[in-house]
């Protein structure tokens, strides 16, 4: 029978990819949880203005260190976020998106390994690829281009997930296995290419909002917030439980009628732009969350209206500062 979990004001906390987008959250829910937190991050897509409100934090401490070497700290948990998880920015060097998701594993299971920590994957939806089955539950295999121009990103957090399982069934480890739908909220990067920041993006400085296709292709979208929630209510599962688990907002929108609703919410007179669809862009992509809520309790509860105001205020304040804000 496995010990029960130190309480988490007794937990050392490694999260790689602290200061990225969904790390710089996570980092801030697990102090204010009473953790102490040793952020890693390599800053090729995190910044360090995101972790800058940290920083004088009494257990709070930051180590720039790259995942694709091995890491030797003491800690009860690791989550493991280190990625690049944008097409725009892991297609900028796909050898080391892979080398990153496969490498990165391995080190970071090395690590729970050597110190008998809990360890989460943060995997994601692209698992499933452009998928066959919808929604998608956790016992698809998915639909996936093994040699096309995601395949980086796609295949990487795949080969991640095969060695999170082995190293449980070889070693023992403690692990959990999070598949992390489409996510927003502040602290997204401006330049990341994705559909919530590039609309809002365009929509505040009032050029063309640009839209894929026909528009009708639909994601679901979850708040950073609830996102968070998840991963920490997942880590805090019992050993005999690794998942994968998704994570996401199972509530449907298409393209279109996320762009109409930015223009609403921002007072926009952007025009929308109809762009050729991009190789390998997914149709359909929405989570089946049964699992989450049976296991973990959880369910997203940030309505999407709400939700996007805190965005686009988040985004208004960053294209009004100075460089540094601008590139968060």
């Amino acid at each position: 029978m496995s010990s029960p979990p130190r309480p988490l004001h007794a937990r050392r906390v490694v999260v790689t990819g602290g200061a990225g987008f969904i790390g710089s959250h996570l980092c801030r829910r697990l102090l204010d949880a009473g953790a102490e937190v040793l952020c890693v991050d390599n800053f090729y897509t995190g910044s360090r203005a995101l972790i800058a409100p940290l920083l004088g934090h009494a257990r709070f401490e930051l180590l720039r260190h790259d995942v694709t070497f091995p890491l030797y700290v003491e800690c009860d948990e690791i989550y493991n976020l280190a990625c690049p998880a944008s097409p725009v920015h892991y297609q900028l060097d796909p050898v080391q998106t892979t080398k990153t998701s496969v490498h990165g594993a391995i080190n970071m299971l090395g690590l729970a390994k050597r110190v008998k920590a809990r360890i989460l994957q943060a995997s994601t939806s692209e698992v499933y690829g452009d998928p066959l089955v919808h929604p998608q539950k956790e016992d698809y295999w998915g639909h996936v281009n093994p040699i096309g121009p995601r395949s980086c990103y796609d295949e990487g957090k795949r080969c991640a997930e095969t060695l999170f399982m082995d190293y449980r069934r070889q070693h023992k480890l403690r692990v959990k296995v999070a598949r992390i739908f489409n996510t927003y909220g502040p602290h997204m990067h401006p330049g990341d290419g994705r559909v919530v920041s590039n609309f809002i993006v365009q929509a505040l400085t009032g050029q063309p909002i640009t839209l894929y296709g026909d528009g009708q292709q639909t994601r679901s979208f979850c708040h950073v917030s609830d996102t968070v929630d998840a991963l920490m209510k997942l880590m805090g599962t019992r050993d005999d439980f690794a998942g994968p688990v998704n994570i996401g907002n199972p509530v449907e929108r298409s393209m279109l009628d996320i762009a109409r609703l930015v223009l609403e919410l921002t007072g926009s007179r952007s025009e929308l732009v109809f762009e050729p669809l991009p190789q390998d862009d997914p149709r359909q992509r929405c989570p089946d969350i049964t699992l989450a809520r049976e296991e973990l309790g959880w369910q997203p509860t940030v309505e999407l209206r709400n939700g996007l105001l805190d965005t686009i205020a988040w985004f208004d304040k960053c294209l009004a500062g100075g460089p540094e804000d601008r590139r968060m």
